[in-house]
């Protein structure tokens, strides 16, 4: 019978960088999905009539409250594609990863 061979390190580190970055996908995920949630709560709220956009970028409203929900709202949804973004090269990566570890492996096989 033959003898299962020992990982190497190198695919144990592959393995934890998928690992992390799944996890960091999945609450990336939730992350997106709450801010989304919320932003659509705000904006269907009956305590403002008027809204308005200005040119900084500034919402501008006649409820206090909802003012700073839309703002803190922006902030998390910047934050959201910033994090959105970095998740997108981790992927990117580890896919160059594997794929050099999969060429290199029927190169040698």
């Amino acid at each position: 019978m033959a003898k299962p061979s020992e990982p190497s390190a190198s695919e144990g580190n592959l393995l934890l960088a998928v690992c992390l970055l799944v996890g960091f996908a999945g609450m990336a995920a939730a992350t997106t999905a709450y801010t989304s949630g919320f932003v659509l709560d705000q904006l269907q709220s009956t305590d403002a009539m008027v809204m308005l956009i200005t040119d900084g970028g500034k919402i501008k409203s006649d409820s206090q409250s909802l003012e700073q929900n839309l703002s803190s709202a922006t902030l998390a949804l910047q934050s959201v594609r910033d994090l959105g973004l970095a998740l997108s090269f981790g992927c990117l990566a580890v896919a160059v990863a594997v794929g050099i570890r999969v060429w290199r492996g029927r190169r040698q096989g």
